[in-house]
């Protein structure tokens, strides 16, 4: 008999939401603790010429995928319907075309208003036509793989997990506050002259958790709280993560574009609407982006059959 992780919370006590996502959050944090115990000794081989904050991430990365799916399986999520994944994959695949074009024109809108307002600017020194379509290509395959891992976990297992005992309040705040969150716990280069060993890289992880605390980085938190609210509501109006899949590909693709053809200004009075945490999505970003996700809801006008995410 298989014991749910997820059965300890079955309860209609209001924090259930919050436990929920502790939950999720404790596997992540778990997967970060692994990576920091095994960078050291990794980086002491010799085999990796990396700087260890990119061997450190990517080796926490390599964690919550390889627990993800009997994590899952203990949570009770391990199926399509919790996942979000439950329509055909036809429809599932236009609902991701769909979903990356309307994407692009809403970050692409965005990007649009900050440039009129001189926030960003024309990058002088930008890549030849030739690299920059490498690199679309790039930013397009990126984009995909990290819509469809983040929403996974986020839209589809948080929400789902957070859905079927309570309130889409609940399940939307919840979700959106931990894809947020997780967004600035990575790691980051010691200073100079501080060496790389068992306290160098314990310092690395407990300097993880400073950004949170950073006053500089609350717009983007904030844009990244509102991008989670807006795609926990398609989630629930449409009832599966097509969309949201489509949607977080077509901004991490404007993103990246836009990165590499812009600079940001810092002389215009305006500078303070894009967050310093990748120049695009600051104030700005977050009132647009709730603005969208507003109407989205009024529009989509819920109906009382409307999908509800099954976590069976």
């Amino acid at each position: 008999m298989r014991l749910s992780l997820s059965s300890v919370f079955e309860d209609d006590d209001a924090g259930y939401a919050a436990r929920i996502t502790v939950l999720f959050f404790s596997y992540l944090f778990v997967a970060l603790l692994l990576a920091v115990a095994l960078t050291y000794p990794l980086m002491q081989t010799g085999w990796i010429d990396y700087e260890p904050q990119r061997v450190m991430g990517r080796l926490a990365q390599l964690f919550i995928l390889l627990g993800l799916w009997p994590f899952l399986w203990l949570m009770g999520m391990a199926n399509r319907g919790a996942l979000g994944l439950a329509p055909k994959r036809a429809e599932l695949r236009r609902a991701i075309r769909g979903g990356w074009l309307i994407g692009v024109v809403m970050l692409g809108a965005l990007v649009v208003g900050e440039l009129y307002l001189g926030i960003r600017i024309p990058d002088p020194d930008a890549p030849p036509l030739v690299s920059l379509l490498e690199k679309a290509v790039a930013a397009l395959i990126g984009g995909l793989l990290i819509g469809l891992l983040e929403e996974l976990f986020f839209r589809g297992a948080l929400y789902s997990a957070i859905r079927r005992r309570a309130p889409i309040g609940a399940a939307a705040s919840g979700s959106a506050a931990l894809y947020a969150l997780v967004h600035f716990l990575k790691p980051h280069a010691l200073p100079p002259g501080v060496a790389f060993d068992w306290t160098g890289a314990w310092s690395m992880f407990l300097h993880v958790f400073v950004s949170l605390f950073q006053w500089q980085h609350l717009d983007s938190l904030v844009a990244l709280f509102s991008a989670g609210i807006l795609l926990a509501l398609v989630r629930e109006r449409t009832g599966h993560i097509g969309w949201c899949i489509g949607l977080h590909a077509g901004w991490v693709f404007v993103i990246q574009l836009t990165r590499r053809v812009t600079d940001g200004n810092d002389t215009a009075s305006l500078a303070f609407l894009a967050g310093q945490y990748d120049g695009v999505i600051g104030w700005l970003g977050a009132f647009w982006i709730a603005l969208l996700a507003w109407i989205y809801w009024r529009v989509s006008a819920s109906t009382s059959d409307s999908p509800r995410p099954s976590a069976h």
